[in-house]
């Protein structure tokens, strides 16, 4: 593991094994961190492939600076174009898992030229558009009221505040026509409870890519990773990299 120290003097823990063009980058889900099983098994896939691969954790993440309830998605998308920018070269696959299936539509809408192509995981895309009506009444009004509050929710002690949610609005990517037409890959489970299915939908309906498929998984979760979910996720790399 290294760090990549940011122009704040933060650290940007990450992993990087040198390889060929195009490479790719793994982006983790929300209080996630690059040490999961998709990432550890996209790095294999990356590694037999002979491909560059980079993972890391976002800042409040893993191994990276500072506490979770410091940052907001306009935080995580820098992350992820300093080590875009900073650490690989050439033409990039971006897997995005969760949350980070909207940070890649974000990095692809800031560095259209060197994004080869994009594999979303159950995409989370504008998901603090429909989070925040989710939450406990009494949850919402200590937001509103305090700016902060605390909640168990997906097994995790988590810390909202009123920044988290008005930065993710100021990032929206589903609101209007997402300009992107290098080919595109979604893999959905019909049984997440967590990301539903219908975001695969939107995000399909709104880029303009003409080379976009959805592969949904009938018995799948949101987490897509037993070994049969894993495959699905390797085949899709294979077929990225056949159309580029």
């Amino acid at each position: 593991m290294a760090y990549y120290i940011n122009k704040f003097n933060q650290k940007i823990a990450y992993k990087y094994t040198k390889g060929k063009s195009p490479g790719i980058i793994f982006v983790h889900g929300l209080n996630s961190d690059m040490q999961g099983i998709k990432a550890l098994s996209i790095e294999k896939y990356a590694k037999k492939n002979k491909l560059s691969y980079l993972r890391f954790d976002c800042r409040g993440h893993g191994n990276s600076y500072g506490k979770f309830e410091n940052f907001t998605i306009s935080d995580w998308k820098k992350d992820l174009l300093d080590v875009l920018d900073n650490i690989t070269n050439g033409p990039q696959i971006i897997i995005g898992s969760s949350m980070g299936g909207w940070l890649m539509m974000l990095a692809a809408k800031s560095r259209k030229s060197r994004i080869a192509g994009l594999i979303g995981l159950a995409p989370a895309a504008d998901f603090t558009s429909y989070l925040f009506n989710e939450l406990p009444m009494r949850v919402r009004k200590e937001i509103n009221k305090k700016g902060i509050s605390k909640l168990k929710k997906w097994n995790y002690n988590y810390i909202f505040t009123k920044k988290f949610f008005q930065e993710g609005s100021k990032n929206f990517v589903l609101k209007n026509n997402f300009l992107f037409n290098k080919p595109v890959i979604l893999i959905h489970g019909l049984q997440d409870k967590d990301v539903s299915p219908d975001i695969s939908q939107k995000i399909l309906k709104k880029i303009s890519s003409t080379n976009i498929q959805i592969r949904y998984l009938k018995n799948s979760s949101h987490q897509l990773s037993n070994q049969n979910e894993l495959k699905t996720i390797n085949n899709a790399i294979d077929n990225i990299l056949g159309l580029i």
